[in-house]
């Protein structure tokens, strides 16, 4: 193993975990001359922040270095550190971790306060993972990338694997991931000094949690990072799916966890080379057609790092009178580095001509606004959008011509599939009546077990029945829009709630597929769990995870109830719920817009964790879609934004303005609809915003958490739930901005909030507003649906 290798091995192998664990702990933090770290031993920072330990080697000190020994007792690293201050005694060093998560060796007796360089620190060699206080480095004189990230061979081995996050060799003040150190598939851009931003990714500065710095001088340059609260903790680290990721620890939730706070690159290359990923199918990555796994590697082991390698060589410089040909790719995000264009190209069949008189050319794309892009080398990137999303393209790719079929062979084959289709569809219909009309009675799809189109397991109705006792009252826990809901317990003594679709339901097929569609496709922790379905005798019915403290809204408006919802459990229901619609709206593989988000539909765990529920009424985006329109405005008056509920317009700005009249909800124990009882009443947040404005905003608190609750923290919330109901969505936060909000100490340093919208009493002459007055409500139960949108 050579000596890079070797600090790689390292580096890897070392866990600096959060909080101490119960193990074997040498005294202190400090490794001396005299000790050696091994098995379950471990040291502890100081403050007790970070733990160092090893999977199975053993760490010592000799001549003045950290020396790492196999089980075998053969040494396979050293930290080779060479110093004045370092002699052939071993007692003159010691190893250190620093509360900041760096091991430092340095010379026995000096401290973290001592001015001289350390004689060697990890700071200065990162493995994936990349901590405040460290470097991302570019050495100007050896001309080669000084500190990088690499991520680990696969989630077992953390061996050095294909993907790092390094500095642009070509303009150093950018980030970079490249793939196998040789393809470059996304950048961050140059770092603007001006706005302290990255210049094509400002998301990743846009905040009030990391504080980037970027240093240059004829030495070096590097970036660093440090956070605003010294208290947080966060890391940042390179995945083996190619994804650099930044988190944070979250102390306040239960159970404490690491939340995603952003991710690079939003479409990333994990798939590997000339394969593509579609987050519609399973599995996610797939060879493009003429190319095969590298190495036949297996994709249903989640192992895409490798990509793909042609079955055939083109043909192109070959004398063989055959010309390579293109496979026409609709609805595709283009790969991530153009090599050329040709912005002049007026028309595509020139734009081929280019590529085939290229022979390094593998793909191309055309458009008459952006010309013709041209790729050569390995195609990083590619993913399958809808249909109808408006960033597709089509992508052309170059394939030997004896990866088509011969075009006469292919009529002939398409005649004789078509005949032997049709042929096949009559007997099959045949078959169904001839089924149907003797055997098929009470055996309708989902009837015999198995697994739908979503992976979930179906359930036979006799099985339902008998979990519910038939459908009994004494086992009914609520009702809602989409029908009543059961609690049942499945002969495995598995406690779960049954959602049985009314007939009289004004929701139908459409929402109950929706429903089933999106939520197997979605897991967080604070989105409901669906465990099955049943579609047998005109039933639809949905199996979930029992929730034993049933909905929000049943302690949140009760009297007697609310008391058991002290300031603390309050606020960890509102994080719970903002974080799982951050989940739908940035991290999930789909992007939802969930569309009619209120208390009912908060679920409550044993521990009182939020759940978000019932998406029958949610909408998919594509990634990069903002916005979208609908004649059919469904949801809950009280709850929709004034462009959705009068125009049919919706983004997630609808689901943060929900969200907003749902945390003010929590905070005041008042119901939204409650408002409307009156004639001349305003909405919650209208009141609440009055007695803000007077200074009285600890008025708008229940009464029975008041007294209990953190002053700043309550009246922090108050101030999100405003910002969250303004009537413009773009003076909305994002989710993203809502929960970095809620997470900050400073409510001072948010923003200032306009006036909420629909806050005016309906016949205040503020007729700007635009809001019809309306005389009937949906309550806090039910979802209604307006046919058309006004």
């Amino acid at each position: 193993m050579d000596t890079k290798t070797n600090q790689k091995f390292l580096l890897s192998v070392i866990f600096l975990c959060l909080y101490m664990k119960t193990h074997v702990c040498l005294a202190a933090d400090t490794i001396t001359a005299n000790q050696y770290l091994s098995g379950d031993q471990t040291i502890v920072s100081a403050g007790g922040v970070f733990e160092l330990g090893f999977f199975k080697p053993v760490l010592k000190i000799s001549d003045g270095n950290l020396l790492l020994f196999s089980k075998s007792k053969g040494s396979v690293w050293s930290t080779s550190a060479t110093s004045s201050t370092t002699t052939s005694a071993s007692g003159s060093v010691e190893a250190v971790l620093l509360d900041n998560g760096n091991l430092v060796l340095r010379a026995d007796g000096s401290s973290a306060s001592t001015k001289s360089e350390p004689l060697w620190q990890s700071f200065d060699h990162p493995a994936d993972t990349w901590l405040p206080g460290s470097r991302i480095g570019f050495n100007k004189i050896t001309k080669q990338q000084s500190q990088i990230l690499t991520s680990w061979k696969n989630s077992e081995d953390p061996a050095p694997g294909l993907f790092s996050f390094e500095l642009d060799p070509k303009q150093i003040n950018s980030f970079i991931i490249q793939w196998n150190r040789s393809q470059q598939y996304w950048t961050s851009g140059p770092w603007d000094e001006n706005s302290d931003k990255f210049r094509w990714d400002p998301e990743m500065t846009l905040n009030d949690v990391f504080n980037y710095s970027y240093v240059t001088n004829e030495n070096e340059s590097y970036f660093t990072y440090s956070l605003y609260d010294p208290k947080r903790i966060s890391r940042c680290v390179m995945y083996t799916s190619g994804q650099i990721q930044q988190l944070t620890w979250l102390e306040t939730t239960s159970p404490r966890q690491w939340n995603l706070f952003w991710s690079k690159p939003k479409v990333y290359a994990f798939c590997g080379p000339f394969s593509t990923y579609n987050e519609q199918s399973l599995p996610l990555c797939s060879c493009l057609m003429g190319f095969e796994p590298e190495s036949h590697r297996d994709w249903s082991l989640q192992d895409y790092s490798g990509g793909c390698s042609r079955k055939t060589t083109l043909q192109c410089g070959n004398a063989t009178g055959t010309e390579d040909r293109f496979l026409e790719m609709p609805s595709m995000s283009l790969p991530a580095s153009v090599e050329d264009k040709h912005s002049s190209i007026a028309y595509a069949k020139q734009c081929t001509s280019i590529c085939l008189s290229n022979c390094f050319c593998i793909a191309y794309a055309y458009s008459s606004t952006a010309g013709c892009s041209i790729w050569t080398g390995d195609l990083f990137g590619l993913k399958q959008l809808a249909p109808d999303d408006g960033d597709g393209r089509t992508l052309y790719i170059r394939l030997a011509a004896s990866e088509f079929k011969n075009p006469k062979s292919h009529k002939r084959s398409l005649v004789i599939a078509t005949v032997s289709a049709t042929a096949g569809l009559l007997t099959i219909i045949f078959c169904y009546f001839l089924w149907k009309k003797t055997w098929g009675k009470g055996r309708k799809y989902g009837a015999g077990g198995g697994k739908n189109d979503a992976g979930l397991p179906l359930y036979r109705l006799r099985r339902i029945l008998a979990a519910t006792n038939n459908f009994s009252e004494a086992n009914k826990l609520g009702e809602g829009g989409f029908g009543p809901v059961y609690k049942g317990i499945l002969p495995e003594l598995q406690e779960v709630a049954i959602k049985r679709l009314s007939k009289k339901s004004g929701q139908g097929h459409e929402e109950f597929m929706n429903e089933l569609k999106l939520i197997a496709k979605l897991q967080h922790t604070n989105l409901v769990r669906l465990l099955g379905c049943c579609i047998e005798k005109e039933e639809m019915i949905l199996i979930y995870e029992y929730m034993p403290n049933r909905s929000l809204d049943k302690f949140l408006f009760d009297p007697l109830e609310k008391t058991e919802l002290d300031w603390g459990k309050r606020f960890r229901i509102i994080e719970g719920i903002a974080q799982g619609l951050l989940y739908i709206h940035k991290y999930s593989r789909l992007k939802i817009i969930h569309r009619d988000l209120k208390a009912s539909n908060v679920l409550l765990d044993g521990s009182m964790n939020p759940k978000i529920s019932d998406f029958g009424m949610a909408r998919i985006f594509g990634m990069n879609q903002t916005e979208a329109n609908t004649n059919r405005v469904v949801g809950t008056y009280g709850y929709m934004s004034p462009e959705y509920a009068l125009y049919g317009h919706f983004s997630e700005k609808l689901d943060v303005f929900s969200f907003g009249v749902l945390l003010l909800e929590i905070v005041s124990g008042k119901k939204n609809a409650s408002f409307y009882r009156f004639e001349n009443s305003r909405t919650l947040a209208g009141w609440a915003w009055e007695l803000w404005k007077e200074g009285r905003g600890m008025e708008v608190i229940d009464e029975s958490a008041r007294e209990a609750c953190e002053p700043h923290e309550a009246l922090k919330c108050m101030h999100v739930g405003f910002l969250c109901v303004q009537e413009d969505p773009a003076d909305r936060p994002t989710m993203s901005s809502v929960f970095l909000m809620l997470q900050g100490n400073e409510a001072a340093s948010l923003p200032l909030s306009k006036e909420p919208a629909f806050s005016m009493h309906r016949n205040h002459p503020r007729a700007a507003v635009g809001i019809p007055a309306v005389t009937s409500f949906s309550n806090n139960e039910i979802t209604v649906s307006i046919p058309e949108g006004r």
